[in-house]
């Protein structure tokens, strides 16, 4: 039996990004890209490993965690990590760490991709010209919303909603925000201005979500909340699919309380074709690519490599969650 200290990772990733622990520790790896480990397999390599990398597919939950007397670290490849027990880790002596700022502004180009789809109907404008329905020019054929000089406004006001604020600014848009609290560096930098978020409902055009989810944001996107935002709001979501009531959103859309939705997350994933919300016109759906270029991906997983090299060393890791 090796005396390394025992790393297992929990979906398969490029050899070069692998290899520099593979020379430090022992090393065993999901066979699968698109498949996530199955909760069996987890539970038995978790049972003597002194690390996990893992995805956001992936529950450590307490059993796990009590029964994994080795582990030192958990390395979650994202920035959330609602799918770890932390009041469990942190009982085991457990370090958790994450993947902020790498990824903050391809997830914020990403997002505000999404909105400027949605309004301007991008994606009905492919299957228009796929499906061979463009016979002539009309005025009003496919005419979205404009974005420029529109009220953006943003519920999350963390480093990737200070990253969308930017780009808004870009196009000359009248930012909102509401956040746990207040932001100065974006009220003076950027030009936002806080609200509360009945306020940010009423008056916002685009309705952008970058809060994480927490107790108290579960849900928090509900009948009542689509109520307050206008009529011709458009609603977009890149943070986690349980701040949103699907149905409650499927309804606001179907009655036009709302426009539009884009959506990047969802409640259960992944969604299948026949998802509720996929049938109809005026919602825009991706397979929660916020983060998902190359270069950030490849930043996100070398910096969960060299978490565990730090902390199965002795020192202290670069981005532990507090």
């Amino acid at each position: 039996m090796s005396d390394k200290k025992k790393v297992y990772i929990c979906r398969m990733l490029p050899e070069s990004v692998v290899s520099p622990l593979k020379k430090e520790f022992e090393v065993e790896m999901w066979p699968h890209e698109d498949q996530p480990v199955t909760k069996e397999e987890l539970n038995a390599q978790s049972k003597d490993a002194h690390a996990l990398l893992t995805m956001l597919t992936d529950p450590i939950d307490e059993d796990l965690l009590a029964n994994a007397e080795n582990l030192e670290i958990v390395s979650n490849l994202a920035v959330g990590y609602d799918n770890i027990n932390l009041n469990a880790a942190k009982k085991q002596g457990v370090v958790v760490t994450n993947t902020p700022d790498v990824l903050t502004d391809t997830t914020a180009d990403l997002t505000f991709a999404l909105l400027m789809a949605t309004a301007r109907r991008i994606p009905e404008g492919v299957d228009f010209i796929k499906e061979d329905q463009w016979t002539t020019w009309s005025p009003l054929l496919l005419a979205g919303a404009d974005i420029h000089h529109k009220t953006i406004g943003i519920v999350g006001m963390g480093k990737i909603g200070e990253a969308v604020a930017r780009r808004a600014k870009g196009f000359d848009m009248k930012i909102l925000y509401h956040n746990r609290s207040r932001k100065e560096s974006a009220e003076r930098e950027i030009g936002a201005t806080y609200v509360d978020f009945d306020q940010l409902l009423a008056e916002s055009d685009f309705v952008v979500c970058m809060t994480p989810l927490t107790e108290e944001t579960d849900g928090m996107f509900n009948g009542e909340a689509f109520k307050k935002m206008k009529n011709s709001a458009i609603f977009i979501n890149s943070s986690r699919g349980k701040v949103v009531n699907e149905k409650d959103l499927q309804k606001a859309l179907e009655k036009g309380k709302i426009k539009a939705a884009g959506l990047d997350v969802f409640e259960q994933e992944p969604i299948r074709s026949s998802h509720p919300l996929l049938e109809l016109d005026n919602v825009v759906a991706l397979p929660h690519i916020g983060s998902s270029s190359v270069e950030t991906r490849h930043k996100m997983m070398e910096l969960t490599v060299n978490n565990i090299s730090n902390v199965l060393n002795g020192e202290k890791a670069i981005t532990p969650i507090k």
